[in-house]
């Protein structure tokens, strides 16, 4: 099937599941539309055991959609730009030393914990890992996604300072959580030397030069979208901006992820206040809504499918439930350390770590990190279990934080 036609039935299939959610069920969005695609895809997998070979279609037509390219490479970084287009910068610096030290130590700290105490708790359920590729599963696993959190974040009422830190920590994590990914799967493939020098090189190169990249598209982008007052051509811009600058980035083996964040920052602050008229800030937010509320629908729909490839045993599944709570666990401890470093100097909530651990989703991009390892027994082990840990996520976390969030007002 070609790209176009794959494109064509995927929208078709998100629209229609959008209708049936927001007519009759009414979930959270990309809750409704995971959840329907999921029951279709166990739907499927029930009629294929009745004899109806509905399966090896849906099968061949999952499998001609490559999840990695599509999302790390064609939507993420749309998705990206339009979650960050709509953070306030000074709401965020206010919090910058807390996502910050989520999005370093927290993501290196969980990739660690939990890297370790999955190479020996796979080892009791028989499904022996290296050590290398389980820190490769605590990698892709430990970041937040802000794709989750962003859609669901919008419905769960929380006050505006824990949307600043979920949402900031998810935006930057996702980054650094990918660069820590990279630089792990490259001693795995023996791409990348195993020296804490060469990681440390690799780490400043993608992070900090990620950042310095975003900030000086921005503000190119910026200083042209000040010498005009056309909204077409300044939506344009800012389109060319996420595609060409995410591309080019990758090319110059720096972070595109921290880069179109920094730019979506620089451009919905500096940008929105200073070099657009009302008429272009009123286009501007409504195309970069639509067009992540459709990504995400999509993408959304392409996860609740996604099962119709993957490959389960019953030790997977009882290891994936089994490592759920331990994963929440880690979550809580690196969330917490840096919460109780900065209470020396500032104040925090009383259930701030209770609410960051549990709203602290999985999403595609764990799914996408997984499906771009290396094939083998190895890659189906990570990926059923990666998958089962996102589906607990972003049912069970994602419709129960905002009754968190009542509970400990």
């Amino acid at each position: 099937m070609s790209i176009l036609n794959s494109f064509a039935l995927l929208l078709s299939l998100a629209a229609f599941l959008s209708y049936l959610n927001a007519r009759y069920i009414r979930l959270p969005a990309v809750i409704g539309l995971m959840t329907i695609a999921l029951l279709i895809s166990l739907l499927i997998i029930l009629l294929d055991r009745f004899g109806f070979d509905v399966q090896t279609p849906a099968a061949n037509l999952l499998n001609s959609i490559d999840f990695n390219t599509t999302l790390m490479q064609g939507m993420l970084s749309f998705l990206l730009f339009a979650g960050a287009l709509h953070v306030n910068l000074d709401d965020l610096k206010q919090q910058k030393w807390l996502i910050l030290s989520l999005a370093t130590f927290g993501v290196v700290t969980s990739t660690f914990l939990v890297g370790t105490v999955s190479y020996y708790l796979l080892q009791w359920f028989g499904l022996p890992l290296p050590y290398i590729y389980c820190l490769l599963f605590g990698a892709l696993i430990s970041p937040t996604d802000p794709i989750a959190v962003l859609g669901i974040l919008k419905q769960a009422g929380v006050a505006k300072t824990l949307e600043t830190k979920i949402t900031g920590e998810s935006l930057f994590n996702d980054g650094v959580g990918v660069v820590v990914f990279i630089s792990l799967l490259g001693i795995a493939t023996g791409a990348t030397e195993f020296a804490p020098s060469a990681i440390a090189v690799l780490f400043v190169q993608e992070a900090v030069g990620g950042i310095l990249f975003g900030a000086l598209l921005g503000y190119i982008v910026y200083r042209m979208l000040h010498g005009i007052d056309n909204y077409s051509v300044e939506v344009l811009l800012t389109l060319a901006l996420v595609a060409g600058g995410y591309a080019l980035a990758n090319a110059l083996h720096l972070s595109g992820p921290i880069a179109i964040v920094v730019a979506g920052l620089l451009i919905g602050n500096h940008g929105r206040s200073f070099a657009m008229s009302d008429k272009t800030r009123e286009h501007l937010d409504t195309f970069w809504e639509l067009l992540d509320e459709s990504l995400n629908a999509i993408l959304f729909v392409l996860i609740g499918l996604e099962v119709l490839v993957l490959s389960f045993s019953g030790n997977m599944l009882l290891a994936a439930l089994v490592l759920i709570p331990v994963i929440l666990f880690i979550r809580m401890i690196s969330v917490g350390m840096p919460i109780q470093v900065l209470k020396q100097v500032r104040h925090f909530s009383p259930h701030v770590t209770k609410i960051l651990t549990w709203g602290g989703l999985r999403g595609g991009i764990s799914v996408a990190l997984a499906l771009s390892l290396p094939a083998g027994e190895y890659r189906d082990i990570i990926l059923g279990l990666t998958y089962v840990i996102v589906i607990f996520s972003i049912l069970v976390q994602g419709l129960t934080i905002g009754r968190l969030v009542q509970a400990c007002k």
